[in-house]
């Protein structure tokens, strides 16, 4: 079998205290990373990914470019490969992971625009007023139907197009939970309230959008090496000005996932590789492309299993 391969970053979600360290314990140069990253951020990043505390690493302006560190430190063990994907995609927060593998943008850069984005997403709903939901067992066309329903409560959308049967809804408090009454009347499976203060991909990000356009026009931006799958439209991008906008129109917008996917199965994409911490969008891949090949490369055992599974 050829493999055409896609290159998958998470988001936020993903993290847990703990991830990276064998990665860091094994290779000077994932160690090179954490010194790189932690000199920008101006915290230690290695001691708060594999340390905690856990209140701290789940705090949005500390989770995002932490886990954007301990994505592209496992991506540098998997370039060694010298395997060059077909395509790449990040979810939400990942999009900028993804676009240091495509070349788009250098490492510094990204590690700085991450915590300028974290930073003006808290920033940009006062605590407590915000609430996400994730949506099981309705259609897309429902959950849409329901936030519709909710608006007169305040600003609610959906957040995330996920897979088909997952959706998450976010806004402001008030919507949302009027949201959640709804799809249970509805007949949704299950609605869980997350634990995510921060309604991302909604109209209330416009804020943090806007603050975050100066730091995007300040950075390089190069055309891309490998075309991304961006989130805003699940469009094929490679050019650096297109990019640049799709960077802005990602916070307010909703995270376009399943379309994402199966715009890489359109373009033969057969196997896809989940770089960095958890499973989450592995699990994903597999409920919108059951027959895929689904790999997650996260610690030193998960991609000497890639590379023997893809002889690479």
């Amino acid at each position: 079998m050829t493999h055409s391969v896609g290159l998958l970053f998470p988001g936020q979600g993903s993290q847990s205290v703990g991830m990276g360290r064998s990665l860091f314990d094994a290779d000077d140069n994932v160690r090179r990373l954490y010194s790189e990253a932690s000199e920008v951020l101006g915290f230690d990043v290695a001691s708060l990914c594999f340390d905690g505390p856990a209140e701290q690493l789940n705090l949005t302006e500390y989770t995002q470019p932490a886990l954007l560190v301990s994505s592209l430190v496992a991506l540098s063990l998997f370039d060694q490969t010298q395997l060059k994907p077909t395509v790449v995609a990040g979810h939400s927060l990942g999009e900028y992971s993804a676009l240091v593998a495509a070349k788009g943008l250098t490492y510094p850069d990204a590690v700085k625009l991450v915590q300028k984005r974290g930073q003006y997403m808290a920033e940009a709903v006062e605590p407590g007023t915000g609430l996400v939901a994730a949506v099981i067992g309705v259609s897309e066309e429902d959950v849409i139907r329901a936030c519709k329903d909710s608006q007169s409560f305040g600003v609610i959308a959906p957040a995330n197009f996920n897979c088909p049967g997952q959706t998450v809804i976010a806004g402001e408090k008030v919507a949302v939970e009027q949201a959640i009454t709804l799809l249970k009347e509805r007949g949704a499976r299950r609605v869980m309230p997350l634990p995510v203060s921060v309604p991302v991909h909604t109209s209330l990000m416009k804020v943090a959008a806007d603050r975050l356009q100066a730091d995007i026009d300040s950075v390089d931006l190069s055309d891309l090496q490998t075309p991304i799958i961006n989130n805003a439209e699940a469009r094929v991008l490679s050019k650096a000005h297109d990019i640049r906008h799709s960077l802005i129109r990602q916070l307010p917008s909703s995270v376009q996932w399943t379309k994402s996917i199966r715009t890489m199965s359109e373009m033969g994409v057969n196997t896809y590789i989940e770089i960095g911490p958890g499973k989450v969008l592995a699990g994903l891949v597999k409920r919108i492309l059951p027959q895929a090949a689904i790999y997650n490369v996260h610690d030193v055992e998960s991609f000497l299993t890639v590379r023997s599974a893809l002889a690479i």
